[in-house]
C-alpha cells in the first residue's frame, strides 16, 4: 500500500516523516513546498515526492495510487474538509493529528460516506487526542455507569508553529463543555481548579480540547471538562479576554496574530522535547458519587504524537478494518497509549 505525508515539510510532518523510515516505512512526502520536501526527501534516502495544493482537481492527481493519508498541515479548520473529501473520492485511509472540536464534527459528519467508501476515517491521531481519549475509554470500562468525566492534562516544551496557529483561532470561539450529552459554549477559562502532580497541585483552566467531542462518543459519558494545566496568571489573562473575544474571532486580527506566530514560534528543539513531558489526568464519577481516578505520564506531545500516528497507520497498513469514522480508542482499544513508548500509569 502506498500511503503519504500530507505537510511533510512542518515541524510535525518532519519529525513524522523521520521516524517512519527509521521504521523501515517508505512514505510519499507532499505539501505545497517543493524544495523543502525535496531537501528532506534526498535527506531520508530518496522518497517519493509530490507537490500539490488542496484544490480538488490537485488533490486527486496528487492522491492518485495513495491507498491512506497522515494529514499533518494545519490548521486543520481550513485544511481537513477538502483533504478528506479527497480521500472519499480516492478510498485512501484519512489520518490527522488535529485537536479541534468542529474538524471532529466535521470528519464524524461523514461517518456513512466512509463506510461506503470502505475507509477508515480517524482525526487526532496524536497527542490531541490519543492519550486522553485512551484514559476516557479506560476510565468507562472500569466504572461502566460513570456520568461525569473530567480530564487534563500539562504540557511542556512550547507549542509548534501549526498549534499556535490553532490556539490562536481557538481565542475568537471561545470554550465548549459537554453537559448532558450536548456541546455547549461557554466563556474561555470558564472553570478553574487544581490537580496533583508528585504531591504538588497544578492550577488549570477549562479549554475547548478535542475530547470534548471525541470521549463521548468513546465512552458515551455525558458530561465531559477538559482542563489544561497553566500558572494562575494565565487563567486571570485569559479570563480578561472574555471582554474582547468577539474582537478576537475578527479576520484582520486573526490574521495579525497568525502572522506573529509565523516570526516568532518555531516549535521545541530536539534537546527541549527530550527533556519535557506531560502529565495526564482523568476522573470519572458516577451519580451516585463513586469516582475513579487515573494518571498517565508521556514523553513530550509531540513526540507521543509521532509514535501515536505511526502506531494507527502501521494498524491501517497491515490489514483490514471496519471502516468508518473511528476516535483512536474505538479503532485501537482502551489500553493502545499504554504500549507506546515513554507512557506509563502514574500510581
Amino acid at each position: 500500500m502506498q500511503w503519504m505525508i500530507y505537510g511533510a515539510n512542518g515541524y510535525t510532518g518532519r519529525l513524522m516523516a523521520k521516524e517512519a523510515v527509521a521504521r523501515g516505512l517508505r512514505p510519499i512526502l507532499a505539501g505545497r513546498r517543493r524544495v523543502e520536501l525535496e531537501s528532506l526527501a534526498r535527506e531520508l534516502g530518496g522518497l517519493e515526492v509530490r507537490v500539490f495544493g488542496l484544490e480538488a482537481s490537485a488533490l486527486d492527481l496528487g492522491l492518485r495510487g495513495v491507498s491512506l493519508v497522515l494529514h499533518c498541515a494545519g490548521p486543520f479548520s481550513k485544511t481537513c474538509a477538502p483533504m478528506l473529501a479527497a480521500c472519499l473520492r480516492a478510498k485512501a485511509h484519512y489520518l490527522d493529528i488535529t485537536g479541534e472540536i468542529d474538524v471532529f464534527a466535521h470528519c464524524h459528519q461523514h461517518d456513512a460516506k466512509a463506510r461506503e467508501a470502505g475507509i477508515v476515517v480517524l482525526p487526532g491521531a496524536g497527542f490531541d487526542v490519543v492519550p486522553t481519549d485512551c484514559l476516557a475509554a479506560q476510565l468507562k470500562r472500569d466504572l461502566p455507569d460513570a456520568s461525569a468525566l473530567v480530564l487534563a492534562f500539562e504540557a511542556g516544551g512550547g507549542p509548534s508553529p501549526g498549534t499556535a496557529k490553532t490556539s490562536v483561532e481557538g481565542l475568537g470561539k471561545g470554550g465548549r463543555v459537554r453537559i448532558a450529552g450536548e456541546l455547549r459554549k461557554v466563556p474561555l477559562a470558564w472553570k478553574s481548579r487544581t490537580f496533583d502532580r508528585d504531591g504538588e497541585a497544578r492550577s488549570a483552566m477549562t479549554i475547548p480540547w478535542g475530547d470534548v467531542y471525541t470521549a463521548y462518543l468513546s465512552t458515551g459519558i455525558p458530561d465531559i471538562e477538559v482542563y489544561m494545566a497553566v500558572p494562575p496568571a494565565v487563567i486571570g489573562r485569559v479570563r480578561r479576554l472574555r471582554i474582547i473575544r468577539p474582537l478576537l474571532a475578527l479576520g484582520p486580527v486573526q490574521r495579525f496574530m497568525k502572522a506573529r506566530v509565523e516570526k516568532s514560534v518555531r516549535g521545541p528543539s530536539d534537546s527541549k522535547r527530550g527533556k519535557t513531558d506531560t502529565h495526564v489526568w482523568g476522573e470519572a464519577r458516577t451519580a451516585d458519587g463513586r469516582e475513579l481516578k487515573r494518571q498517565l505520564r508521556t514523553p513530550n506531545g509531540y513526540d507521543l504524537t509521532v509514535t501515536a500516528a505511526l502506531g494507527i497507520t502501521e494498524r491501517l497498513l497491515a490489514g483490514a478494518a471496519e471502516p468508518g469514522f473511528k476516535t483512536p480508542s474505538m479503532l485501537m482499544g482502551a489500553d493502545y497509549v499504554l504500549g507506546l513508548p515513554g507512557v506509563a500509569l502514574v500510581g
